[in-house]
Parts: structure tokens; sequence; C-alpha cells
């Protein structure tokens, strides 16, 4: 439930559509519901404007399913990351409205309308092609936050004509999301021809001395260029929530 579902329920009472009974029943698991394998946090809609996502990596299949069941029926959409393809096939039998999205490795479901928050479009950047899934995560995120979001991928700084000749998607950019491995070096660029917020992601890929994205990461905190931000390694999921909160609407 969010501030509209909530608005729209205390209205019906009022006009007499809804009787208080069947409010008290709607409001009786806000804010939280215990379903045994978790305590599933209907309240999260209201206090920050998106329900509760399910991180699904180190979940069975029947404990993701028991809670997007439990999320489902409070009227939320659905947003479950880390998924891999095993489980998503199992969730989409159980769940036929189900849609996975292997690149980022997330599953959605929206039996409701995805309200556009955003100010102007989110742009997801990828350094490289090996960085896409951290990306394409960052991607679906912000669109069912409700975002209009352009991505533009493999536009490193190895051949970076590639990202000068996007300067028009760059540009129209309310928020961007940069996403790269190795020395990630891409965020700083971006930063420094921008006057809008750039999150950095940065990634594990790399090689040796890339320590599982330490050094990317160390990069970006470093960065020289003003307004970058850094989310934690591989962490494209933060980075959408993140931008999504920095472009909605006042």
């Amino acid at each position: 439930m969010d501030t509209r579902d909530l608005a729209l329920l205390l209205n019906s009472v009022k006009t007499g559509g809804t009787t208080v009974e069947d409010a008290l029943e709607r409001l009786r698991h806000l804010p939280f519901e215990d379903i045994g394998c978790a305590t599933v946090d209907h309240h999260r809609g209201l206090r920050q404007g998106f329900p509760e996502v399910v991180f699904g990596e180190s979940k069975s299949a029947v404990q993701i399913g028991q809670i997007v069941h439990a999320l489902l029926a409070k009227g939320n959409n659905i947003l479950v990351t880390r998924l891999d393809g095993d489980k998503a096939l199992q969730l989409q039998e159980a769940f036929p409205s189900a849609a996975y999205h292997a690149d980022a490795r997330c599953l959605t479901m929206e039996q409701k309308p995805v309200e556009m928050m955003g100010k102007g479009p989110v742009l997801v950047i990828s350094a490289g092609t090996s960085d896409i899934p951290v990306a394409a995560e960052a991607e679906v995120t912000a669109r069912l936050m409700g975002n209009h979001v352009d991505h533009l991928y493999d536009v490193g700084v190895s051949g970076i004509h590639r990202l000068l000749g996007n300067k028009d998607l760059i540009f129209a950019a309310s928020v961007l999301i940069v996403v790269a491995g190795m020395e990630g070096a891409l965020p700083s660029v971006v930063g420094g021809m921008v006057n809008r917020p750039v999150v950095a992601v940065p990634t594990s890929v790399g090689y040796g001395a890339s320590f599982g994205g330490i050094a990317a990461l160390l990069g970006m905190l470093n960065s020289c260029a003003s307004g970058v931000t850094v989310v934690n390694i591989d962490n494209g999921f933060g980075a959408a929530y993140a931008a999504s909160l920095m472009n909605r609407k006042d």
C-alpha cells in the first residue's frame, strides 16, 4: 500500500463505499505481516514510496513465492532481484503474469500501472558489455520505480569517442547511472561533462589486480569530478533506487 492507495481507501470509507470493518481488515497487517519465513514490510510504500523489494539470490523459490504472494495481496507491484533462471521458471509457473529479465536477473510483476514520478529521463551507462548485468538491474529497477529510462552500453574510456558520440542523450538525462569495472574511470569522465547527479556503480569485472571490484570502487570514491555519488560493488539496484529518489517530482 502506498499513499495513493491509502487516500483512496480513506475516501471510500468517508463516502460509504467501504465499511469501517472492511477498511480495518485491509489495514490489519499494516505495517508488517509475519508469514513464517519472512516478516513482510507492508508499510514501506507509505514510508518510502516504493514497496519492499525481494532479494532472491539466497532464498529458495518457495520462500520467494510466499513473500511475493503476500505483497501481491496488498496490491503491490513486484520486483525480485538477483534471481537465477531456474528459480525464475518455478516462480513463473506459480505466477503466470511474472516477467523475467534475464540480463538483469530480475523478475517483475505489474498488477497496477507504474506511475511516472521522474522529473526527466534516467540514463544508464555501462563501460563494457561485461557490465551489462549490473546496468540492466539498474534499468529494470528505475523503470518500475516510475522513471523513463534510456541506456547507453559499451562506451568505456578505451574508446571514448563512443561516449562523445552520444552527447545529446547524455545531456538530456536528469540523473545518470554509470556502471564500470576495471579501473572505474567512466563516472569521472561523465561527471566532468554534465551538471546533473551521477551515481557511480563499480562492478566486479576485471583482471587480478581489480580485486573483485575494489579497484573500481576506490577509483570512483576518489573521483575528481564533482557530483559523483558511489554505491557498493555490483549494486545496480541501489544505484537505481538512489537515482529515483533524486529524480522524484516534488
